[in-house]
């Protein structure tokens, strides 16, 4: 037996394939509302997902949301417009896991959507450096394809919001759902 949870060997080994099965079923989550959304440009429920499973999962987060990149690679093919999403979503999982833990509902519930929409309103800075080093593009040219983009990034942005209005309930329902099944 386990000292610190008086877990035998044989249930950290079930819980582990378990949580493994999860975060893999978490990140097709992610890639097949992805296809399913994208008749609506720019309208998805990604940065909602990211923020849910970070509140949830914190570190281990990123498994699923590096799932979804790993898919959507797979699926759409490992080209340019790719390698951004290495890092985009990460910085949404970085600033997720600022916020602390333990602060009032009323406050998280206005928080995460707020979080979720800025970084669909940024989206296009952020993926701006990756396309600038790919592409050649000089800081000028960076700045136009921002600028560009911004009608996008406002879409984008209001999506977020709307989107992450879902964020505490979901991650609510998923600890509720972990801890039923023993894993929290």
């Amino acid at each position: 037996m386990n000292e610190q949870s008086n877990v035998t060997p044989r249930g950290e080994r079930r819980n582990k394939i378990l949580e493994l099965v999860v975060f893999a079923m978490l990140g097709t989550v992610m890639f097949c509302s992805k296809i399913i959304m994208e008749v609506i440009p720019n309208v998805h429920l990604l940065g909602m997902l990211t923020m849910t499973y970070t509140v949830v999962f914190r570190w281990k987060a990123l498994i699923p949301i590096y799932i979804y990149v790993m898919l959507n690679g797979v699926y759409a093919g490992f080209s340019m417009w790719w390698v951004p999403y290495l890092y985009v979503w990460t910085v949404l999982w970085g600033a997720t896991m600022l916020i602390p833990k333990r602060i009032p509902r009323k406050i998280k519930r206005v928080i995460y959507p707020i979080i979720c929409c800025i970084h669909g309103l940024a989206f296009g800075i952020l993926y701006a450096p990756g396309e600038a080093l790919l592409f050649g593009l000089g800081l000028e040219e960076t700045v136009a394809w921002i600028i560009a983009g911004i009608p996008m990034d406002i879409l984008h942005g209001i999506g977020n919001l709307f989107a992450g209005i879902l964020i505490l309930p979901l991650g609510e329902l998923i600890e509720k759902l972990m801890k039923r099944q023993g894993m929290s």
